[in-house]
């Protein structure tokens, strides 16, 4: 049987950033240098909280000289994320490249064929349109998980429309073509200069499966995974991130509407998210977790659900390439 922690608060993800610092930076050397057995680490910068601490920790570890960050707008993005990523990487001293995908995700057709998937249920949607994907609340609600489109219109009209499974499937196929293209540029560039590809998802990310397989899935080595969210902007003020990358919500910046992870994809804010997943991996009560997220009781169990459905149904973007007969030579090494 589980424990039951006899106190659970609000602060329980506090860490000593100091501490948890002189772990990282040694264990990344480790992994980098030995393990890896590369040279330094390509970030790709999005101008968000993970990747910024990522790369700043990457840059005490490893040396700024051996930290290279890649900035990849496309046509969705967001004006301040190529700023932002800018800014980081001017304090932290690292170099950098700016690659705009925009132009390789028109030749793949992956905003037309979102478009093409959107236009199902809004017809009239086209040049001039912006669009996000967005949940029903799932702890405030009952109805099940279905996905609906919101769109605006070039003048400013918005419209709401149910996807379709079909519909719904087809916009996110078209969408992770932009993760997938990003993660091709990262190791364009950790092959030419011999670095390891660092990975930048939080826990809640990484356990809840809110990462496109073969995109910013991928990495050699993921230096925040085991961090909850909390604790990562914790870490951040220590690393002085930039104060304007502290303020900035958490954000998809996958489609042309700004969109927060809690709309797309989150039940609740993140601060309350990592109180409940972290409370769920520890084994207390859901008693003791509502009473330090102030959430009913009920809405907590509705959130351990959550969390379990979440892990069953991604399971598979965890799964390496599946092997039907094992090879020996290599397992053996």
């Amino acid at each position: 049987m589980k424990a039951i922690l006899s106190s659970f608060t609000s602060n329980v993800l506090d860490i000593d950033c100091s501490k948890v610092t002189v772990q990282l930076e040694a264990r990344i050397r480790e992994m980098v240098f030995h393990r890896l057995r590369r040279k330094g680490a390509v970030i790709g910068l999005s101008g968000g909280i993970d990747s910024s601490v990522t790369a700043a920790i990457c840059a005490r570890a490893l040396g700024k000289d051996r930290v290279f960050g890649v900035m990849m707008p496309e046509n969705d993005s967001s004006g301040d994320s190529l700023d932002l990523g800018r800014l980081l990487a001017d304090v932290l001293a690292i170099r950098t490249a700016v690659e705009n995908i925009g132009p390789t995700l028109e030749a793949l057709e992956c905003y037309q064929r979102r478009d093409d998937a959107i236009r199902r249920v809004i017809p009239e949607y086209g040049q001039g349109w912006k669009s996000k994907l967005v949940l029903p609340n799932l702890v405030e609600s009952s109805q099940y998980a279905l996905f609906s489109v919101v769109a605006q219109s070039p003048s400013g009209e918005m419209k709401k429309a149910r996807l379709t499974a079909e519909a719904y499937l087809e916009i996110v196929a078209a969408t992770n073509f932009k993760q997938r293209i990003r993660k091709t540029i990262e190791y364009h560039h950790a092959d030419r200069l011999w670095y390891a590809v660092a990975g930048t998802p939080n826990r809640l990310e990484y356990a809840q499966g809110f990462f496109v397989k073969n995109g910013d899935g991928s990495a050699d080595f993921k230096p925040i995974a085991h961090l909850y969210k909390t604790q990562v902007y914790q870490l951040g003020r220590y690393l002085g991130v930039p104060e304007e990358i502290l303020r900035r919500p958490p954000t998809t910046d996958t489609y042309s509407l700004e969109q927060s992870q809690e709309e797309f994809y989150f039940a609740l804010p993140l601060e309350k998210m990592d109180l409940c997943l972290y409370g769920k991996n520890k084994g207390v009560a859901p008693e003791e977790v509502a009473t330090a997220v102030g959430l009913s009781i009920e809405k907590v169990q509705r959130v351990f659900a959550i969390i379990d459905s979440k892990l069953n149904s991604t399971r598979y973007l965890h799964l390496p390439p599946q092997l039907l007969e094992p090879i020996d030579e290599v397992d053996a090494r």
